[in-house]
């Protein structure tokens, strides 16, 4: 697994991308990025377990590399069912069908996996049992959430599982700033430095656009889940499940 250095040449002052530099070092800028990040994925895998039904689809709704998507498929007990992995950077799709080949390869799996380069809007979601938005939602238009999220509840079955994992906001600002502080303290014990975090920091403004768990709950109620829990928590970041009646 390469080594995240990115910011310790880039200096931050452009937008953040997903290109083929941040795909290289990307599993390892996740795992030490993002607190409890090992957490979402296990949990992933024990709730497509449980919620994955016989004959129906899968969706990881910004797949990056396919963690979440190999997460699901190792999980899934059901028979007949598919994955469709969808991003919409081609330096993340390239690899991740490269990740989903080598697992096709050793582990021969049962259900198979499509990888699609194309806009997570623009894809019909039918028939699914389970969607996953691994650290997904926050890069969207802010405009375009409630609508993905009506068409993720729509095309998920009666029963159907939506895993939401998301950077958030804290309605307390004293917590916030807190949260935010930690969170920066994990990176710098992760061995980034200050300059990296800044740079980093920097690159994400208005490309990453966090949301407070209140909103993420509204947005879910209104789509038409009925069931929402945050079933982790570390720092400032989330990990929501929701239930379709």
């Amino acid at each position: 697994m390469s080594k995240d250095e990115i910011f310790k040449q880039q200096p931050g002052d452009e937008p953040f991308r997903f290109d083929d530099a941040v795909a290289a070092v990307f599993p390892d800028m996740l795992q030490r990025s993002i607190p409890g990040y090992a957490a979402s994925l296990e949990a992933i895998g024990s709730l497509a377990a449980r919620y994955v039904k016989d004959g129906t689809q899968c969706y990881d709704l910004g797949c990056s590399l396919g963690a979440a998507t190999l997460a699901m498929r190792q999980g899934i007990r059901a028979d007949r069912c598919r994955i469709i992995a969808v991003d919409n950077a081609a330096a993340m799709t390239e690899r991740c069908r490269q990740v989903i080949a080598e697992d096709d390869a050793v582990n021969s799996p049962p259900t198979p996996v499509d990888v699609i380069a194309g806009d997570i809007m623009d894809v019909e979601i039918s028939k699914a049992s389970m969607v996953v938005l691994n650290y997904t939602l926050q890069f969207l238009a802010v405009d375009d959430r409630d609508a993905l999220m009506r068409r993720i509840c729509d095309g998920l079955v009666s029963g159907g599982l939506l895993v939401l994992s998301e950077k958030v906001l804290d309605e307390d600002k004293h917590m916030e700033e807190l949260l935010f502080d930690l969170h920066h303290e994990h990176k710098r014990r992760n061995n980034y430095s200050a300059m990296e975090v800044s740079r980093k920091r920097a690159a994400l403004e208005n490309v990453l656009v966090p949301e407070t768990v209140a909103r993420h709950r509204t947005r879910m109620k209104k789509a038409g889940f009925e069931h929402i829990a945050v079933w982790l928590r570390y720092f400032n970041f989330v990990s929501i499940i929701a239930i379709k009646p």
